[in-house]
């Protein structure tokens, strides 16, 4: 039966780390005034209630991951760092400037590309230069994503000393056939250094970011990596589905052949195996695709109903304001979404100009931002409901049409004016989530936009 879902719903879809996704913003209608006025606004009410949030692009790799769909640049001179920095700084600069008073950042996080291609000093360097002009929140969360290969415990401690308490390192799989096959080679040796470092320093949440779908990845190897993964006991694991999307990233993800990657039910059974071990060694599933020990905040957050989903991922605290820093990040004030250039030298032009560095962007009217919810509700809680007249819209009727099949096939439930997602719906949840995806709904793509859902 599971066979024949996962064949029947396995279609192209988005990971909804927003609403509208990406490729449905209608960017001709973006006007960056109105991106500032909605950052001003929303900063005014959150700056003293809950804080800002900050997400740093750092892209900079020194080779190419096969399995890699982020925005980055492969270089081994790492001259680019100074310039990189500086960039960054006076972009935040160009945001302070729009603020009525010193921004209280209650998250940071430091992703890429590979943060720890920046040497300790620069990323201090950094760090401090934010904090001139800003403060900490009193219950900040600052993480980052350290590659196990070139973390130095001279990175962790100074990122520690500057208040980070969480750090996820990239793990993918501990087979060397898979390894080699998205060019990404790591002993278990290494990444068993940087996390008892990390434990010794005093992080309080070590991640590990596990994928499955991988070429040559099978169940046997999946409870290989699971193992070595138990000797370690990371406080929270990310075990995602890789998205292969090579008509987005172009030769980046065609370092093998189509047919080395499971497909269908062979890639779900790997995940299920996976899943079965985690929660047998002592994890909790939290949210799509994320495990969690319940010494976690991630866990604390589920279970608390505070757990959030932005363009960072899951997050265990919610602020209304992210401003994104760096090449191709992207800003959200809850309102409005606006995206930076994707390339370095259309970044530094506009910034030479003080300028912010933005290309496109999305201005959310009133009934994005209930489906917006209703999203989050599904993909943060796995529940919705339109009980209150502030989650109703026209079409719900349309969509809840949509549903009957999955409700049919026991993805769902329904009570009231609630709608559970099941055991069994949790992994159908992102096609849950495009029934009330109304942008997806009024215009299929006639192009491959989005990787597979499960």
């Amino acid at each position: 039966m599971m066979v024949s879902l996962i064949q029947k719903y396995n279609v192209p879809g988005p990971r909804y780390t927003s609403y509208p996704t990406v490729p449905y913003w209608n960017e001709s209608l973006f006007n960056l005034d109105t991106w500032k006025k909605s950052v001003q606004e929303t900063f005014k009410v959150s700056n003293n209630t809950e804080g800002i949030s900050l997400y740093i692009n750092l892209p900079f790799c020194e080779s190419l991951c096969t399995f890699c769909g982020c925005n980055k640049r492969i270089t081994k001179r790492h001259e680019v760092e100074t310039p990189y920095i500086k960039a960054l700084l006076k972009e935040w600069q160009l945001y302070c400037d729009l603020f009525n008073q010193k921004p209280i950042i209650k998250e940071i996080h430091l992703g890429g590309g590979t943060p720890t291609f920046f040497s300790s000093e620069n990323l201090e360097l950094l760090i401090n230069g934010i904090f001139d002009l800003a403060t900490k929140a009193n219950r900040h969360e600052f993480s980052f994503e350290g590659h196990p290969n070139n973390t130095t415990k001279e990175h962790l401690q100074i990122l520690y000393n500057l208040g980070f308490r969480r750090v996820s390192f990239g793990v993918q799989d501990y087979s060397l056939a898979v390894q080699k096959a998205i060019h990404r080679i790591q002993p278990y040796q290494n990444v068993a250094k940087v996390s008892f470092w990390a434990k010794e320093i005093g992080y309080t949440s070590i991640g590990h970011d596990l994928v499955f779908g991988l070429p040559f990845q099978d169940v046997t190897g999946i409870k290989d990596t699971i193992l070595k993964t138990k000797a370690l006991l990371p406080d929270r694991i990310s075990f995602y589905s890789y998205a292969h999307v090579p008509w987005i990233k172009g030769n980046g993800q065609r370092g093998f052949h189509d047919e080395d990657l499971p497909q269908d039910d062979k890639k779900r059974a790997i995940y299920e195996e996976g899943k079965k071990l985690l929660v047998e060694i002592g994890y909790s599933e939290i949210g799509m695709d994320h495990f969690a020990l319940k010494t976690d905040s991630m866990y604390e957050a589920f279970q608390t109903n505070k757990l959030h989903r932005n363009f960072m991922g899951y997050t265990a605290s919610k602020t209304d304001l992210m401003i994104g820093l760096g090449v191709s990040s992207i800003s959200d004030s809850w309102t409005s979404f606006a995206q930076n250039e994707k390339s370095l030298e259309a970044y530094y032009a506009k910034l030479k100009l003080n300028e912010l560095p933005v290309f496109r962007g999305h201005h959310l009217t009133e009934k994005d931002i209930k489906i917006r919810k209703h999203i989050l509700n599904l993909m943060c809680h796995f529940e919705t409901s339109w009980n209150q007249k502030t989650m109703q819209f026209d079409e719900l009727d349309d969509v809840l049409e949509h549903l009957k099949e999955m409700e049919f096939d026991g993805l769902i439930s329904k009570e009231m004016n609630t709608l559970y997602v099941t055991e069994k719906g949790k992994a159908f949840v992102r096609n849950i989530c495009m029934a009330f995806d109304l942008k997806l709904l009024e215009k299929e793509p006639t192009t491959q936009l989005f990787s597979m859902t499960i």
